[in-house]
């Protein structure tokens, strides 16, 4: 096989490792998301992926899968494979014992137990390794992991639905619905994905919402709710925690009886000494998530720009125009006074879905 051909089934490959870990997405927290292949004369003998933390890697169940027949073959991989003793044994012994001829890494691990050490691994057991095909793709996969991995916080995204003169809902407040049928549906499946959803009281009190993957998944994220005063309706979709569970983010002290009367509904209420944006993601880092969205208004939005807690928007544009001199625009006040100063996403993209607009976009880190 030619140089080119082989380029070619390697990339082919990796696409179906990349295919094959999105099988697990919103699952494996705080763990990456992983697939395997494993490939003997140009043809698929075993692959796998990782599940969940906890679970074997996806090298692991892809050698399973191929038995006898990975002796010799080539495995594919998004992620350099492990060479340290966790959960689970390093994957690197696995394939050096199922004595595999090449590996093809999507990317480098970027976790410091890791690192590189798994390739050279393979490397010292004379194990051909070729690292970096469709790395951006596999990058963009394991985005979160990797900020969380740098930063020690989980990955923030943005998300809102406004109309096409800037606004989230009608002067009085009313909001449903922005977006069409299919604009909602994505979102829904964007839920699925993530480990948790966060809004405010504000949005608890006005619209009521449920912030559940609505049967897109049989996943839901943890639902957050951010109230500092617990100024909190009594009854809410949110208190009915059989399908989904809640968590109340407020300070130290406030409000023991609402707190109470919360926890006797099944909903989880933990105080902070500080209830800001970067002080919430460091507590969702602790409970090892790895993605968090952020479906707030505008005022609790421009806190968590400010706090770094963001670093992708995903911004749904509906071609209607409402008005309204008064009416809730997406972000509220960052200071800004020029705009010269405003806030440029990076990486952009745009789709239609339905009839209206997603454009995605990173904030600068």
């Amino acid at each position: 096989m030619d140089a080119s051909s082989l380029l070619d089934v390697d990339q082919s490959m990796m696409q179906r490792c990349i295919d094959l870990a999105q099988s697990a997405a919103g699952r494996t927290a705080p763990n990456p998301l992983v697939g395997a292949v494993v490939v003997r004369d140009r043809h698929i003998v075993g692959e796998g992926f990782h599940p969940q933390a906890g679970q074997p890697h996806a090298e692991v169940f892809a050698l399973r899968a191929a038995g006898d027949r990975a002796q010799g073959a080539t495995v594919y991989v998004n992620l350099e494979p492990c060479n340290h003793y966790g959960r689970t044994p390093p994957c690197t012994e696995a394939l050096i014992n199922a004595q595999v001829a090449r590996v093809v890494v999507g990317m480098v691990d970027p976790n410091p137990k890791v690192a590189g050490t798994g390739i050279a691994r393979l490397q010292q057991a004379g194990i051909d390794v070729m690292v970096g095909v469709e790395e951006a793709a596999c990058q963009t996969l394991n985005e979160a992991f990797v900020h969380r991995i740098l930063h020690h916080r989980p990955f923030g995204i943005l998300k809102y639905a406004m109309t096409l003169d800037g606004k989230i809902a009608a002067t009085g407040g009313h909001s449903a619905w922005v977006t069409g049928s299919a604009a909602r549906t994505h979102v829904h499946q964007l839920r699925s994905r993530c480990d948790a959803v966060i809004v405010g009281g504000h949005t608890v009190r006005q619209d009521n919402p449920r912030l559940t993957s609505h049967g897109q998944s049989d996943r839901n994220p943890l639902r957050v709710v951010l109230s500092r005063s617990m100024a909190l309706p009594m009854e809410a979709h949110l208190w009915h925690t059989d399908q989904a569970a809640t968590l109340v983010i407020t300070e130290t002290g406030q409000a023991p009886d609402r707190q109470d009367h919360l926890r006797r509904q099944g909903v989880e209420v933990v105080e902070l000494a500080e209830l800001t944006p970067a002080a919430v993601m460091h507590h969702l880092y602790d409970r090892d998530h790895l993605m968090v969205l952020w479906e707030c208004g505008g005022v609790l939005a421009a806190k968590a720009i400010a706090d770094g807690a963001i670093q992708k928007v995903w911004a749904f544009v509906a071609p209607k125009i409402i008005g309204g001199s008064q009416a809730p625009s997406p972000v509220g006040d960052l200071g800004l006074t020029q705009m010269t100063e405003a806030i440029a996403l990076e990486r952009m993209s745009w789709q239609l879905i339905g009839s209206d607009l997603l454009i995605e976009g990173y904030l600068h880190p």
